[in-house]
């Protein structure tokens, strides 16, 4: 593990490689899963705000399941994206080539909105776990991710600067200046 400030990540963001192939995996990732993706309590909120400008971009099933069960889901204080029957996050859609994609990121290139999309979808494979006086950042080892772990290791891309952008999102420039330091001091050894 590597600590910079109250921030644990673990070594498989550091030795480990990723690169999304959505060429092979279409997008699976905004599709599977028995949850939503998990918000941050200020994400929910956003999503109330820029809700009229990401539904031009949203299937009509995920309109109507945003429109019964809300612009976010709430299980025991644990928010995140609704999902349509087929266990697909409400706010997916799908392009003219098959591949599953975010309707909030479409409407953040497109201009409409400043939010990009949830920080859970931004780090995904990343998982974030807040603990009482630290921040725990593991990697989510999923089948469905074979395709950007061999991509990754084919073009020697560490997980770690695949995520760059969302890491420096979520914990700052500063904090991930600090712990590309840190990386690469390690492997100088």
């Amino acid at each position: 593990m590597i600590s910079v400030k109250d921030v644990l990540v673990s070594d498989d963001l550091t030795e480990k490689n990723f690169l999304c192939d959505l060429k092979s995996c279409k997008g699976i990732c905004c599709v599977k899963g028995d949850s939503g993706a998990p918000l941050e309590k200020e994400e929910a909120e956003i999503l109330k705000e820029i809700y009229p400008k990401v539904a031009p971009y949203m299937t009509e099933e995920g309109k109507e399941v945003v429109k019964k069960q809300g612009y976010f889901f709430n299980k025991n204080d644990k928010l995140s994206t609704p999902l349509m029957k087929n266990k697909a996050c409400a706010y997916v859609f799908q392009d003219e080539k098959g591949i599953y994609k975010c309707a909030i990121e479409k409407a953040n290139r497109a201009g409409k909105i400043d939010f990009k999309k949830p920080i859970s979808c931004h780090l995904f494979p990343a998982r974030i776990k807040e603990y009482e006086t630290f921040t725990a950042v593991n990697m989510q080892q999923l089948k469905i991710c074979d395709s950007a772990c061999k991509l990754g290791n084919q073009l020697k891309i560490p997980t770690y600067k695949f995520l760059k952008e969302a890491l420096i999102r979520k914990f700052g420039e500063d904090w991930y200046e600090e712990f590309e330091n840190l990386v690469e001091g390690e492997r100088d050894f």
